[in-house]
């Protein structure tokens, strides 16, 4: 006689590749390209082209961008600084009669966009499919359309008024109008540029014809930046900085990005038992906006351009150093600090692939639109990034021709006890990014919660809010009430946020475990998880 018994299915296998930002048809792009055959570094050049269609407000062909990477090949972790250096003729005498450089405007590009020029090195050195085949997703997006999301409808009715003063025949206000969330919208002029990339190559937009296209409008409205500027333009490959954390080895790029400043956070922060202070109480909130005070007083002090600027970076990461900024903290009272205004528009891309490769990267305009300058047949805007120098001769970010800007941008990598990828993990949100991933890192490495579970919870900001200086602890809704009025009396401005509030930034993580992957994609986005 035989006998039977019911059986439960067999769980479903775990991804073994996966890429998340925070637009779906982005994701969408990059697992096209891993699904030809294309590794980790193909998909993410192919999602953040493909951002520069569908998330034009916040990252584009004329933004700045920055890699963190781990080659499974040779199990060597690298990082790739594609920020722009200020033009040769971009002195602090040019703004002596103002207050700050322009935000807005063609004055306010005074740096070269080095996105597209740290694609092409990325890929040079880890490609695997053809340069052009990456680029035809973004293309086919451009020329065939996408319906707009609310996020880009919100800020290109923000941006109208600018958009209209330095671009002729925008094609983000199709008709002269701002479109609708859900509108059907196509980019020409940019499907045409990306076509150009994908045949000439990237150094087209620094040595070819888009150069000079870009530089004969920018010269029209009164810009700054020449032929030799962008023929000069470098991307510069930097080995990644990390500390310890919980027995892993968390990973970021060194200046001229603040990507230390979560590296001195966790140090401060190791020295506490987390479960003791307990995720959400009081206490969890104070601790890691005090660490973050700490952090940024040295930001402030010393971020700049390396090349110009002596950064005692072994000793700002190192642990001693940070046992002696612990012993200043307080857990009654919040510390003091000046008001200072960041932007954060930003898109950020991580991806895995199957052979275990693995790409954090980041990349922006600055402000939604950036200058606002969008060159007409050229189709995307220009970063306003110069516009964060300092025209203080004796600021470590001071203006200078030649010299890379302070960057808020920080994507970030940690790797197991092995040395191999664990998280890979970033954010938009300028000021914002270090204290987010902070708490994604708490959340996941102390508390143990998936990745999806720590970006959905409730999140904070300290400081700049989107441009706004500011001292203010800005906490979502959903934080609750006994807790806000606890650390109110201890000190902390506080400013309650909506339980969703976009200015917490666009969070996405990928979690790398034996069995297979586990993404985190924010809702505050318009993002999503792709995955085979």
């Amino acid at each position: 006689m035989v006998s039977f018994r019911s059986q439960a299915p067999a769980p479903k296998a775990m991804p073994k590749a996966m890429v998340v930002c925070p637009h779906y048809l982005a994701a969408t792009a990059g697992l096209n390209i891993l699904s030809q055959g294309g590794n980790a570094v193909d998909a993410a050049i192919a999602t953040q082209a493909a951002l520069g269609v569908v998330y034009p407000h916040m990252t584009g062909l004329g933004g700045d961008g920055f890699w963190l990477g781990y080659d499974n090949r040779s199990g060597q972790l690298y990082g790739l600084n594609g920020s722009g250096r200020a033009g040769a003729g971009c002195d602090r005498t040019l703004f002596t009669h103002l207050n700050a450089i322009p935000q807005r405007g063609p004055q306010a590009v005074i740096t070269v966009p080095g996105g597209v020029a740290a694609w092409g090195e990325a890929h040079q050195r880890f490609g695997k499919l053809p340069w052009a085949d990456l680029l035809q997703p973004a293309i086919a997006l451009a020329e065939q359309g996408y319906p707009v999301s609310a996020s880009q409808s919100r800020w290109t009715r923000v941006n109208a008024d600018h958009l209209r003063a330095y671009g002729e025949r925008n094609p983000f206000l199709p008709g002269g109008e701002v479109p609708q969330a859900g509108d059907w919208i196509t980019n020409r002029p940019l499907a045409t540029t990306l076509g150009r990339l994908a045949t000439a190559g990237p150094q087209d937009l620094y040595q070819g014809d888009m150069a000079a296209k870009l530089v004969t409008y920018l010269s029209s409205l009164g810009g700054l930046l020449t032929k030799d500027d962008f023929a000069r333009h470098t991307t510069t490959w930097v080995d990644p900085i990390s500390t310890t954390y919980r027995g892993h080895r968390v990973c970021q790029l060194p200046p001229n990005t603040q990507g230390f400043t979560v590296l001195q956070m966790l140090n401060v922060l190791e020295g506490f038992n987390l479960h003791t202070v307990g995720h959400g109480t009081a206490d969890y909130y104070h601790l890691l906006v005090e660490a973050t005070k700490l952090a940024f007083a040295d930001r402030d002090r010393w971020l700049g351009d390396p090349d110009f600027v002596d950064i005692p970076l072994a000793e700002l990461i190192g642990k001693p150093y940070g046992d002696r900024r612990r012993a200043r903290l307080s857990m009654a009272v919040a510390q003091g600090y000046p008001a200072m205004a960041q932007g954060g528009d930003t898109a950020y891309t991580a991806v895995v692939d199957g052979e275990g490769n693995a790409v954090s990267l980041i990349q922006s305009l600055y402000f939604d639109f950036g200058s606002a300058v969008v060159p007409p047949d050229l189709g995307f805007p220009l970063q306003n990034r110069g516009a964060l120098f300092s025209l203080d001769p004796d600021h470590a970010n001071a203006l200078e021709p030649g010299k890379r800007p302070f960057h808020t941008l920080m994507p970030g990598l940690v790797l197991n006890s092995e040395n191999r990828p664990y998280l890979v993990l970033g954010t938009m949100g300028g000021e914002g990014q270090p204290q987010t991933q902070m708490a994604l890192l708490t959340r996941m490495l102390d508390f143990g919660f998936d990745p999806q579970t720590a970006i959905d919870l409730p999140r904070w900001v300290w400081g700049r809010t989107w441009g706004e200086a500011t001292t203010q602890l800005a906490m979502e809704s959903r934080i609750a009430a006994e807790v806000r009025q606890e650390l109110a009396r201890r000190g902390h401005q506080i400013s309650v946020a909506p339980a969703w509030a976009e200015k917490m930034g666009h969070a996405h993580a990928i979690w790398v475990e034996p069995e297979g992957l586990r993404g985190g994609c924010d809702r505050r986005s318009d993002g999503a998880i792709a995955c085979l």
